[in-house]
């Protein structure tokens, strides 16, 4: 809902705040007060594009802001966290700068945004009627929405998009496996024979580094048996070895250890060292006796090490890529195999979701002729109430060549105005009276399925008054109980419904014009209804049709 409009330097505004109540909303006074004026300021609010012609003469800028409640929207709330912008609760606050010189600037609670962001969430949260631009009954995302909400028909229409989406994956996934089935299919010799040549070699991993292992052993294995030997003799085998001085040393130690037991520690450490060196002297003689020079050995090592080499400087750098890229070959190969099956599977799913979307779709066509039927008819009956004898309005639904997202036909709101001539779309009218009027019996039938909670009427009573003007204040009264409802009006049997009535003046401020707004209460708006009827209004008779306008209500 629209708490509250502030308007400031915008054409003949100096300063204007304007407080909206619930329910009805009227607007009053005389022809070039500025009433006009104040639905032009909003529209900026709506994403009406700003021009600095707007701008008050003498003013920097011009600025206009408005606060909304937003109970009960809690999409929006969403929005604002999605877009990143500051969540102020229930209230939210759009505001627009227009510069006399210089960029126009936008603002969403506060935090700098486009104009754009602003017109969005400002047409979620109003419906102006009037202009054509921001009526949201024109949309055929709208139109079709609303009729599907009237047909009972929204979760049919949530399954019929579930079972389109789930159809257009299937659809990309059998055309990407049709182009990667033809690109497998264009190099499936190579891939065979890049796969044989790394399978021929029976790799195994870590093998790279064994080989040079192996290889460094035999290229060296003279030297490893010399040096083991050496080291055979030196602990062992030899004249002096170390094994022959430790048992020696331990011998001496045992005999001293028998008069004093304090060298028994020592005399097993001895005894530890002596059998350790006795049996790495003896591994290092067994080394040094198998240690075999073996060249044809060495010269098939490196001949395995070069064919490794090959296939890792090939599919590598590492031997793990090798034998990964294998596997990699084995699976596109498996899977060119395997394609047509794939494809038949995919083929049969696909077939299934298409006979379920059809099925539904079917249905909800079914559901959506008859609540188009229903729809035209009610609306076309409230039609000539509101001044509009021999206009027709009908819902249109085009068949689409197959089911979309949302069903099988393109939803159409149309109407025809003068008798004799076809049909068109809402759109099109170029009457914004009229258009209004058509709106005002849409949402009189429609008012609990709009998700818009403020709906703004500038032109709904252009060239109707007497009886006419009596139902269209009764149709915006029905509107006005479950909606705000802000009307811009000369008919006083319109003004004399509403719960909350202000007047806009015109008046001078320093030698330049401005406009500035009254809540009438009391005498004022009896006045000012009487002003509206079109006599004297400081007469008797002027103030007493008032007040009986007021008190039938």
């Amino acid at each position: 809902m629209l708490l509250e409009l502030r308007i400031r330097d915008f054409a003949v505004i100096q300063d204007l705040s304007l407080e909206l109540g619930p329910g009805l909303n009227v607007l009053t006074g005389e022809t070039g007060a500025g009433k006009s004026i104040i639905v032009g300021a909003l529209s900026l609010l709506l994403g009406d594009r700003a021009s600095n012609e707007s701008v008050r003469t003498g003013a920097e800028r011009a600025r206009v802001e408005a606060v909304f409640d937003l109970s009960g929207r809690a999409e929006l709330h969403a929005l604002l966290d999605d877009q990143g912008l500051p969540d102020e609760g229930e209230l939210l606050l759009l505001r627009r700068e227009v510069q006399a010189e210089g960029r126009n600037r936008a603002w969403i609670n506060g935090s700098p945004a486009t104009a754009g962001a602003v017109g969005a969430f400002g047409r979620a949260l109003v419906d102006l009627h009037g202009q054509h631009e921001h009526q949201t009954l024109l949309d055929p995302v709208e139109q079709r929405r609303i009729l599907d909400a009237f047909a009972n028909g929204e979760a049919m229409v949530e399954e019929i998009g579930r079972l389109h989406a789930r159809l257009a994956l299937l659809l990309a996934e059998r055309e990407s496996r049709v182009h990667r089935g033809r690109e497998l299919a264009s190099r499936a010799d190579f891939l065979r024979f890049q796969l044989q040549e790394i399978q021929e070699a029976e790799l195994r991993p870590g093998e790279d580094r064994e080989v040079e292992e192996d290889l460094l052993r035999l290229d060296h294995v003279e030297e490893l048996a010399r040096e083991a030997e050496a080291v055979h003799e030196a602990l062992y085998g030899g004249e002096g070895a170390v094994s022959e001085v430790l048992a020696e040393a331990r011998d001496r130690i045992r005999r001293l250890a028998r008069l004093d037991a304090d060298l028994g520690e020592l005399e097993r450490q001895l005894d530890s060292l002596y059998h350790q060196a006795v049996d790495a002297g003896r591994r290092a003689g067994e080394y040094a006796g198998k240690v075999e020079v073996d060249p044809s050995r060495a010269e098939a090592l490196r001949a395995r090490l070069d064919r490794v080499f090959r296939l890792k400087r090939k599919y590598g750098p590492e031997l793990q890529d090798v034998l990964d890229t294998a596997r990699r070959l084995a699976d596109e190969l498996e899977e060119l195999d395997t394609s047509s099956l794939a494809l038949e599977a995919l083929d049969r799913e696909a077939g299934e979701l298409r006979g379920r979307l059809e099925e539904r779709a079917g249905e909800l066509s079914v559901l959506r002729a008859e609540a188009a039927s229903r729809l035209s008819g009610e609306v076309g009956e409230l039609l000539p109430e509101l001044g509009m004898k021999g206009s027709r309005f009908q819902v249109s639904l085009d068949p689409l060549p197959e089911p979309g997202a949302h069903g099988g036909e393109r939803v159409e709101f149309q109407a025809s105005l003068n008798p004799g001539f076809p049909p068109r779309a809402l759109a099109r009218i170029a009457s914004g009276g009229e258009l209004s009027r058509v709106m005002l019996a849409l949402k009189a039938i429609l008012v609990r399925m709009d998700r818009v909670p403020t709906l703004i009427f500038d032109e709904v009573d252009a060239g109707i008054g007497g009886a006419v003007a009596v139902a269209v204040g009764q149709k915006l009264q029905e509107v006005a109980a479950h909606h705000q409802v802000v009307v811009i009006t000369h008919l006083p049997q319109v003004a004399s419904r509403a719960g909350r009535h202000l007047r806009v003046e015109k008046g001078e401020d320093q030698g330049v014009a401005t406009t500035r707004l009254v809540t009438l209460e009391g005498d004022e708006r009896v006045g000012e209804i009487a002003r509206m009827l079109g006599g004297d209004p400081e007469s008797r008779a002027s103030q007493e049709h008032a007040r009986e306008l007021l008190a039938s209500r």
